[in-house]
């Protein structure tokens, strides 16, 4: 992939103002809205304010088309970054209405179903993998999809305005390749590719050539339409790279240091949150931040010895059964005991930094209520977990009852007699974990003026603790394997 400036054969201005020319040549074409994504990083920025730049220049009458300028707020990004592009879109929405501009800036956010804390400290969900990434569709690319959907069906079609870029990565590259329009094409069209997985979207790569140098270059050169400088956004990448250099090059032989990315501070597809660190290490006023390394710390599965996270998983799937992978259990949803020290770490970690962090996040959330009720009504309703030990976990961090209005038929079955009962299990964890939950069941039942299901519910808790433990269930996932395959050469033979 070459170095060489985009700006190198026609210099900046000429070659900007041929971008422009081709914006609004697109814009003008047709009367289908822009989407355009903005995450607050470069990239997103420069392309959001080549867009703005080329509507300044286009007659007030013939604005006529909606830009929808959309972020993806997956409620784990970067504190600092989610401030910074929170406050860039209050000064967006302000800017477009001051310069009568068709820009409205909308912030997106998953299902509460969706949510990164719901799947993991609710459901189970073990730390997001290579081969298990379940993060990146439930909390980024769902809610843009469905945004986009809405536009397409109200107006037909839509053009997607993406920052993306060649030079960012070689799968990027290639993404982006593979997308290119036809050749020879010479309607205005040859600009845009057809979106893989949505009807009547068109995207358009507006800097794909883009290197990182040049979009740095142009962020200096050009002021910011919506008044959000970018000389901070300079300063928030210098803070996130661990040399704290400028990421400008002067040298076409240096690397760029501006190679920083930002995104949600639990992530574990990544060996390090390499930019949180610098940001702490460059700067001891955002020290503040500690907590949130130290709860990724806890969640990254490869930071817990051989065997991964398999000791604080259940060896059960989600839904009670046993799979063999090489003669072992294929790991389930975190136990019970751990998704409560996540919770409880979470909410220590909430009040330490809404007490002794910065004024700007004296407010911060973490984790929301609604995630929590959500969190709640999974576990008693879900689980069987009639412990209820959220609100008892709530209380006794914040120091505060826990503000839920849902009421829960629960009378017999709380928190002090499962304590007990499990005093009578002993040391029978599975045993006590059947026996909870068909006394749930039956609570639950019981309250219906038709019972019916009753003895299905009942069949499939008492299946799921058949086994005594994971080397147990090993054994007798193993016995019924081979009974399987025995029958299975039985029927063949006879039918041979």
């Amino acid at each position: 992939m070459s170095n060489k400036s985009i700006f190198a054969e026609k210099g900046f201005q000429t070659t900007i103002d041929e971008l422009l020319a081709q914006v609004r040549e697109i814009y003008l074409s047709d009367s289908f809205p822009w989407v355009v994504g903005y995450s607050g990083g470069k990239d997103s920025t420069v392309a959001l304010q080549l867009v703005w730049m080329a509507l300044q220049s286009i007659p007030a009458d013939k604005l006529q088309k909606k830009v929808y300028v959309v972020t993806n707020n997956t409620l784990v990004e970067n504190p600092i970054v989610s401030l910074w592009v929170s406050q860039s879109l209050s000064r967006i929405a302000n800017a477009a209405n001051e310069q009568k501009l068709p820009i409205y800036p909308h912030k997106l956010e998953p299902d509460i179903e969706n949510t990164f804390w719901v799947k993991m400290i609710g459901w189970g969900y073990p730390a997001p993998r290579p081969k298990f990434r379940w993060c990146t569709h439930r909390l980024k690319i769902s809610p843009t999809s469905r945004f986009i959907q809405k536009v397409v069906q109200s107006s037909g079609e839509v053009i997607v305005v993406l920052g993306t870029r060649k030079a960012e990565s070689s799968a990027r590259a290639k993404v982006i390749n593979g997308h290119m329009p036809e050749k020879g094409i010479d309607h205005y069209r040859k600009y845009l590719s057809q979106h893989s997985d949505l009807a009547n979207a068109w995207i358009y790569s507006i800097i794909a050539d883009w290197s990182t140098d040049d979009v740095w270059t142009f962020l200096t050169r050009q002021e910011n339409p919506w008044k959000h400088s970018n000389e901070d956004l300079l300063a928030l990448y210098r803070g996130a790279t661990e040399d704290n250099v400028s990421p400008l090059t002067i040298d076409p032989n240096t690397p760029s240091a501006g190679s920083s990315r930002f995104g949600c501070w639990t992530c574990t597809l990544v060996n390090k949150d390499r930019s949180m660190m610098a940001m702490i290490h460059n700067d001891e006023q955002k020290e503040w931040m500690m907590p949130l390394l130290e709860i990724r710390d806890i969640i990254d599965f490869r930071m817990m010895g051989e065997d991964g996270d398999r000791s604080i998983r259940d060896f059960r799937r989600m839904g009670g059964n046993v799979q063999l992978f090489n003669g072992r259990p294929i790991p389930g949803p975190y136990i019970q005991s751990f998704r409560e020290k996540l919770l409880r770490k979470l909410l220590e970690a909430q009040k330490w930094i809404r007490e002794n962090g910065p004024k700007e996040v004296r407010d911060i959330d973490l984790i929301s209520l609604q995630e929590l009720r959500k969190i709640r009504e999974i576990w008693i309703e879900e689980k069987h977990e009639v412990e209820d030990s959220l609100p008892h976990i709530y209380e006794e961090v914040m120091g505060e009852i826990f503000p839920d209005t849902k009421r829960y038929n629960l009378t017999g079955l709380g928190y002090d007699e499962m304590k007990l009962l499990k005093e009578c299990c002993g040391e029978d964890e599975i045993h006590y974990q059947m026996v909870r939950e068909l006394l749930h069941i039956e609570k639950e039942y019981s309250i219906m003026t038709r019972r019916a299901g009753l003895f299905g519910a009942l069949e499939k808790a008492i299946e799921k603790g058949y086994f005594k433990d994971a080397e147990d269930a090993k054994l007798k996932a193993s016995d019924e394997l081979a009974s399987k395959e025995n029958m299975e050469e039985q029927i063949n033979s006879l039918t041979i």
